[in-house]
């Protein structure tokens, strides 16, 4: 037999053994190359600065380069859908929000993707407030927020609110708001935290309920004046703010969502226990709790595993449901 029949005789044996996965590359150890972060908003938001920070200590305690990638839009949606949809090899993970994964299930109508079912649970990343802002130097006449209040009562719909986006903790903050207040405000959303606080600052806007993280800088230099905050007690990052409830005389009010680290459906038990590992290990560390108490007014959570997150996501869903339910609010 000649070397040319041989050839052909042995392709199609060739090919099977190529499409055939190699004792090598299927215990190819996890991760092997760098990891990616998606988030939904933009650079900037609380997201991608809580991204950023807890990429590099992340990327030291994997071995591999972990990559923040921000696709924004949709209120979040469309990265929550590319995580949706993604291979479940432990390479693309996305840094969610109460936002994107609770409060959008009952505001968006038809969702690409289950916010409960395709995920998978890998650790919470802790308890995000907002903080209630007005330009000193567009809107002075808001001192407190007894004359926010005030203004809005003389004029209903008159005065407006932006917003991160449809969904966002800064769209239900404000929904929240207006509802306990009695008054009625304009939502106005915006693609994200920058476009959001440029709006505030130019007047186009009167109030923004900012997550803390964002705000915190441009209250302590002045550029804002925070009126006060959506918890029940006072943020340490915050001291001199009062809350809601302090400020507005509403009691009991408390509006606050969740950062979190979730990963496509199907993601292999041993690489969620890795990661989770990892991530816990790093959220725990005092420097990181340090930063996220003081940096940016964000509670570290009480549970990192991967079960306890889906407890109080499952909760989360039912309870935004009725939040949205009775504040009327609708994508806009």
């Amino acid at each position: 037999m000649n070397r040319r029949a041989v050839a052909r005789l042995l392709a199609p044996l060739a090919l099977v053994a190529a499409a055939a996965p190699s004792p090598t590359g299927a215990q190819e150890p996890w991760p092997s190359r760098p990891v990616t972060v998606l988030g939904g908003f933009p650079n900037g938001a609380g997201t991608d600065i809580y991204a950023r920070r807890l990429a590099e200590p992340l990327g030291r305690a994997l071995g591999v380069p972990v990559v923040v990638d921000n696709r924004t839009g949709a209120g979040g949606n469309i990265a929550s859908d590319l995580v949706a949809k993604a291979r479940p090899d432990g390479y693309l993970f996305l840094l969610a929000t109460a936002g994107t994964h609770a409060i959008n299930a009952s505001l968006y109508r038809n969702l690409p993707f289950d916010p409960l079912r395709d995920v998978t649970h890998v650790a919470l990343l802790g308890d995000v407030p907002n903080v209630v802002l007005v330009s000193p130097e567009r809107r002075p006449q808001y001192r407190t927020c007894a004359d926010l209040l005030a203004a809005a009562r003389a004029r209903p719909g008159a005065l407006n609110y932006g917003s991160t986006g449809n969904g966002a903790s800064t769209h239900l903050a404000g929904a929240q708001f207006s509802v306990a207040a009695g008054i009625e405000l304009t939502h106005v959303p915006y693609r994200g935290q920058p476009g959001a606080m440029a709006a505030l600052l130019a007047g186009d806007t009167d109030v923004f309920f900012n997550q803390s993280g964002p705000s915190i800088g441009p209250v302590q230099q002045g550029q804002v004046r925070a009126l006060a905050v959506t918890t029940r007690a006072r943020l340490p990052a915050l001291p001199d703010v009062p809350t809601v409830e302090e400020a507005c005389g509403l009691p009991g009010f408390d509006s606050s969502t969740w950062y979190a680290l979730l990963g496509p459906p199907g993601l292999p038990a041993a690489v969620r226990d890795r990661m989770n590992a990892e991530v816990a290990r790093i959220v725990g560390a005092p420097d990181f709790r340090r930063w996220l108490v003081e940096s940016q007014g964000i509670a570290p959570p009480e549970d990192l595993s991967p079960e306890g997150f889906r407890r109080v996501h499952e909760a989360d869903v039912a309870r935004w449901a009725e939040i949205v339910r009775r504040s009327g609010a609708r994508v806009d």
